[in-house]
């Protein structure tokens, strides 16, 4: 008789979670090209994970794909980014021609998706600095923690079961709390009263587009017909299965950045 449970999987989550804060929080820290390397790495890794779900072709070719994401990635440490974005759409063009038919245009949305939200990662940590990447690293883990805790005990409707069965209402309502409780926080530790508003309603924002994320390469998974998108992390599948949620929400602090500058929209 099988002993499993629903927990059984908190070990190995917890045990990567660690080891992931731990490297992430160095390259944090240091910033410069060491946080511009881990972000080339992490974002030409998930490419790698995408393309094997969009492309039946040889590994070579899903492997020359994500080393190119990240050498431009890493290039937009020495240039503008009037050249980057041209380089991005190169890439994602490139990938393309090495898409299968029917899941090109899946490439073509979500390549662009995770190299614009590397280079927004990027900018906000060069721009505002390590407490604002800080912030929205943060944002997306105690949303994922709340839902993982608050679906596995109060369970209830499920958002989209038939992209995404695992995720719940509760869980869904407990993430934009936590991100909520977290920018109200922030806010009063850094002393910016007056943006307690602003940054708490930015962080559930955020929160919704990190779960908006998570869906998004759910579905992904579900076109392609695997449970993950590598096994590359213990417990937590692949790296787009880890940083779908960051993909969402760096997407909205690069556009809020972009037209309102960094940090994203808060003074």
């Amino acid at each position: 008789m099988s002993t499993r449970t629903s927990w059984d999987d908190l070990a190995p989550r917890v045990a990567s979670g660690v080891a992931m804060v731990a490297i992430g929080g160095l390259a944090l820290w240091w910033g410069g090209l060491v946080f511009h390397a881990m972000i080339a790495v992490v974002t030409a890794l998930m490419l790698w994970e995408l393309m094997r779900m969009c492309a039946p072709t040889p590994a070579s070719a899903s492997i020359q794909i994500a080393i190119l994401g990240g050498v431009v990635l890493m290039a937009s440490a020495f240039v503008s980014g009037f050249f980057t974005l041209p380089a991005i759409a190169a890439v994602v063009l490139v990938g393309a021609g090495q898409a299968g038919a029917g899941r090109r245009a899946i490439w073509l949305g979500y390549a662009a998706m995770i190299l614009l939200a590397g280079l927004g990662m990027i900018m906000l940590r060069l721009q505002a600095g390590p407490l604002w990447m800080g912030w929205l690293i943060g944002v997306v883990v105690v949303t994922d923690i709340a839902g993982y805790f608050a679906g596995k005990v109060l369970g209830g409707p499920r958002v989209w079961p038939r992209v995404s069965p695992k995720k719940t209402w509760s869980g869904t309502l407990a993430g934009w709390a936590a991100a909520a409780v977290l920018g109200a926080g922030l806010a009063v530790w850094a002393g910016n009263a007056a943006g307690i508003g602003a940054l708490t309603a930015l962080s559930v924002l955020l929160s919704a587009a990190s779960q908006a994320g998570d869906i998004a390469e759910s579905a992904i998974k579900r076109r392609a017909g695997v449970k993950d998108s590598s096994a590359l992390i213990p417990g937590h599948g692949g790296f787009l299965d880890r940083f779908d949620g960051m993909i969402g929400a760096a997407l909205i602090v690069l556009l809020i950045g972009v037209v309102a500058g960094f940090p994203p929209g808060v003074s």
